[in-house]
């Protein structure tokens, strides 16, 4: 029997590292934060007071009629129905601050995801860059985000948005690139063939034919930004993700459950006015009628 002796690598300080970059950001970088801070708490109160400012059943009518002419009298009714009960369980409040903190963090990332999306398909030396970054991204575990959140930006709505905006972008990011590089190169050959400048062949061609992919990737962002509620509500950001975590902490079913079914409430709507309005783009018109 082999009594050799065991050979152990030297343990490297990766953790250590990321706190040195972490405090050198913060210490150089500080004026930077503060102003994400400003802006990212006005932004997510201010939305979150414009819907509060209205009265619930006036509000509850006109997110239902949007659901109508966007998505369909199902959707309507749905929203009727569902922001009715969020109303009648007494969770009015923390569901606007939700889709609120939603609503922004969604538009930071589509902001930043689908630009990127679009150089990733134009350069394969972008995508082959971003592709470890957005791995990267989508698996490291939510909570770990909230860390260097805390932070740079304390407690409160801000930090949860930045979590949200990381954790939401990578489909953003992939799909914009897998429709745009999805476009039949006939299609922009033909383009190119007329004259037509790159950028005019990117805004009239390609992302009207990627639209499809590109509303997907919208709407997951939107789904995984709605799944990051419960985690906000650990940082202070309030609305159902406080209610459910509160449920949690307490053990108690029933708040945790109708907290819940208001997360289930908004989630619905929101896939349904991003599918209706991907459904709207004149790809999928053309599809549907069998052009």
């Amino acid at each position: 029997m082999s009594t050799g002796m065991a050979v152990e690598l030297p343990r490297l300080e990766v953790g250590e590292w990321f706190s040195t970059v972490v405090d050198w950001c913060n210490d150089n970088l500080g004026w930077l934060f503060d102003g994400i801070v400003t802006v990212g708490e006005a932004t997510v109160e201010g939305l979150a007071d414009g819907l509060l400012a209205l009265p619930p059943l006036v509000l509850i009518a006109i997110l239902a009629l949007i659901g109508l002419f966007v998505a369909g009298w199902k959707v309507g009714l749905f929203a009727l129905l569902g922001f009715m009960l969020i109303d009648s369980i007494e969770l009015w409040e923390p569901a606007m601050d939700t889709l609120a903190l939603v609503l922004v963090s969604a538009v930071v990332a589509v902001v930043i995801s689908i630009p990127l999306g679009i150089a990733a398909a134009r350069n394969d030396m972008v995508s082959r860059a971003l592709r470890p970054v957005l791995d990267l991204m989508q698996t490291m575990p939510a909570f770990v985000y909230l860390i260097p959140a805390i932070f740079f930006f304390s407690i409160g709505p801000v930090p949860g948005m930045v979590a949200t905006v990381i954790f939401a972008m990578p489909p953003g990011v992939r799909l914009t690139e897998l429709g745009i590089r999805g476009v039949d190169p006939e299609m922009v050959e033909a383009g190119e063939a007329f004259g037509t400048p790159s950028g005019r062949i990117l805004t009239r061609i390609q992302i009207p034919l990627a639209m499809p992919s590109i509303m997907a990737g919208v709407n997951q962002l939107i789904m995984l930004s709605l799944s990051m509620v419960v985690i906000a509500g650990m940082v202070g950001a309030g609305g159902l993700g406080e209610v459910v975590l509160g449920g949690i902490q307490r053990v108690d079913v029933a708040a945790g459950f109708e907290g819940g079914i208001a997360v289930v409430v908004l989630a619905i709507f929101l896939d349904r006015l991003t599918g209706a309005l991907g459904d709207r783009s004149s790809v999928s018109r053309a599809a549907a009628v069998g052009i």
